[in-house]
C-alpha cells in the first residue's frame, strides 16, 4: 500500500449515521463496524492470537504505556513489531497512554472512572498530591512507573516514536484527558494542550513514516483523538480543529457514563470529516453501546469489558447477564446459551464452568473469556449484516428487548 490505509463506505442507514465500510491496512482490511479486541500487553487476557481469530475478532489493540515500561518499545521493535511479538498476522492499534496518564494521575487510586472529580485550578497542577504518579504541563506528562516508581517523561514526540517502534497499523496522538465533572477553565486548559499535542504528534509522525518509506517499510497511520468532556462547544470545537489536520482517522476519547452516547458521540460525528474512520476509545461495557455507537456514527470501537467481566464470571447471554459461580448453576448441565456458536458453548456446560471457578482454575478463565468476547464479536457482525441488508431496527428491536426486557439502559430506545 502507499497510503497508511484507505477507507470506503459501503452502506448508510437513512436517518442516523450508521454507515458500513472497509478500512484497509498493510496487514489486511477490518469489515466496519468493527469491535476491536483488548490486547493491551501484546496478549488478550487468558486467549491465544489464534482464538481469537477463530472466534471472528477482525482487530486486537494494544497500550502504549504498559508496551513501554515492559518489555519495553526497543524489545517490541526488535521482535518485529507488535504482530510478530505477539504471533497476530492481522491489523493493530495502540493507543496513546493519554488514559494511563488520567489514571495515574486524578484518577489515581479512585477508580478509574473519576466522573465525579470536581478539583479546581489549572489542569497541569490538578494532579498533585502524594498519592497520584503523574503530572502534565505543556511538554508532556511526567510520571512514575507503577511497576517500579522511575521518573518518566512521555511528550507528543516520544508517544510517536514509541508508537512507531511497536509498529501498530494503527496510532493515536497523545491527548490529555480530564474527568467529565472538571471545572469549564480545566477542559478548556486540557483541550488547548491536547490541540497542541495533535500537531505535535502530526508533525513527528510524518517524520517518522519518511524513515519508513526510505527504508522499505509499511507506512503506520495516525488518529487524531478528539475531547471535550460533556460539553457540547467544546466536543464540537475540538472535531472541527482536528477535523482540519491531515489525520488519517479519528478517535473519541473520553469517560463515558451510560446514556451519553447519543449526546456527545453525535456532537463529534456529525462534525468530523465524513469520509474517514471513527473510533470510539474504551466504550461502554454494555451490548447496549455496541447498536448506540453504530448509530450515532461509530467505525470501531474497543473494550476490556468482554474478557475482565468474563474473568469475574460475569458471562453475556442473548436473554441478559449471568454470573456463573451462582449456586444455581452446579448442575445446570447445559450451554452458557443455546444459541451461541463459540466453542465455550458447543463444548461446555455451565455446570463445568461454575466448578472451574469454584475451584479456581484457569480454564475456567479462558472459557468464559471466549463466549464473551465471541458474543461482542458476533453481536456486533450482525449488526454490521443489518445495515447492509436493512434488518437493522428489527435487529435492534429484538436483541435488546431479550437482553434487557422492559429494563432498557439510559438513552436506549427501541
Amino acid at each position: 500500500m502507499t497510503t497508511p490505509l484507505e477507507f470506503e463506505i459501503t452502506h448508510r442507514l437513512p436517518g442516523t449515521l450508521a454507515r458500513t465500510g472497509v478500512i484497509r491496512t498493510p496487514h489486511g482490511n477490518i469489515e466496519t463496524p468493527a469491535f476491536i479486541v483488548g490486547g493491551t500487553k501484546a496478549t488478550v487476557k487468558a486467549l491465544t492470537p489464534e482464538q481469537v481469530i477463530a472466534y471472528g475478532g477482525q482487530s486486537i489493540l494494544a497500550n502504549t504505556y504498559h508496551l513501554m515500561l515492559r518489555p519495553g518499545a526497543e524489545v517490541v521493535a526488535q521482535a518485529g513489531g507488535l504482530g510478530k511479538f505477539m504471533n497476530y498476522s492481522g491489523p493493530t492499534f495502540t493507543d496513546s497512554g493519554g488514559f494511563q496518564v488520567f489514571s495515574l494521575g486524578i484518577a489515581y487510586k479512585k477508580g478509574i472512572d473519576a466522573v465525579s472529580h470536581t478539583e479546581r485550578g489549572d489542569a497541569s497542577l490538578a494532579v498533585h498530591s502524594a498519592t497520584q504518579l503523574a503530572k502534565v504541563t505543556d511538554e508532556g506528562a511526567e510520571f512514575r512507573s507503577h511497576l517500579d516508581g522511575a521518573k518518566l517523561l512521555m511528550t507528543p514526540e516520544s508517544s510517536m516514536e514509541l508508537q512507531h517502534q511497536i509498529g501498530a497499523d494503527i496510532h493515536m496522538a497523545f491527548d490529555e484527558l480530564t474527568a467529565p465533572l472538571a471545572p469549564h477553565e480545566q477542559l478548556v486548559s486540557a483541550l488547548t494542550r491536547t490541540h497542541a499535542w495533535a500537531e505535535r504528534c502530526l508533525v513527528r509522525h510524518n517524520e517518522l513514516n519518511a524513515e519508513h518509506v526510505a527504508r522499505g517499510e509499511h507506512l503506520q497511520a495516525l488518529y487524531g483523538v478528539v475531547q471535550g468532556a460533556r460539553e457540547e462547544a467544546l466536543r464540537k470545537q475540538s472535531a472541527s480543529f482536528l477535523g482540519s489536520l491531515d489525520f488519517d482517522g479519528y478517535g473519541i476519547g473520553g469517560v463515558f457514563e451510560p446514556g451519553e452516547i447519543p449526546t456527545t458521540v453525535r456532537w463529534v460525528n456529525e462534525t468530523l470529516p465524513e469520509g474517514k474512520p471513527r473510533h470510539l476509545l474504551g466504550m461502554g461495557s454494555q451490548p447496549a453501546d455496541l447498536f448506540l455507537g453504530v448509530e450515532y456514527g461509530v467505525d470501531t470501537f474497543d473494550c476490556v469489558a468482554p474478557t475482565r467481566q468474563a474473568r469475574n464470571g460475569a458471562l453475556y447471554t442473548y436473554t441478559g447477564r449471568i454470573n456463573i459461580t451462582n449456586a444455581k448453576y452446579r448442575t445446570d448441565f447445559t450451554p452458557i446459551d443455546a444459541g451461541c456458536d463459540c466453542y465455550t458453548c458447543q463444548h461446555y456446560t455451565k455446570a463445568y464452568l461454575n466448578h472451574l471457578f469454584k475451584s479456581d482454575e484457569i480454564l475456567g478463565a479462558t472459557l468464559a473469556s471466549i463466549h464473551n468476547e465471541r458474543f461482542v464479536v458476533r453481536t456486533v457482525d450482525q449488526i454490521r449484516a443489518s445495515l447492509r441488508d436493512g434488518s437493522y431496527w428489527d435487529l435492534k428491536q429484538q436483541f435488546l428487548s431479550r437482553y434487557y426486557g422492559d429494563k432498557l439502559p439510559v438513552g436506549v430506545t427501541l
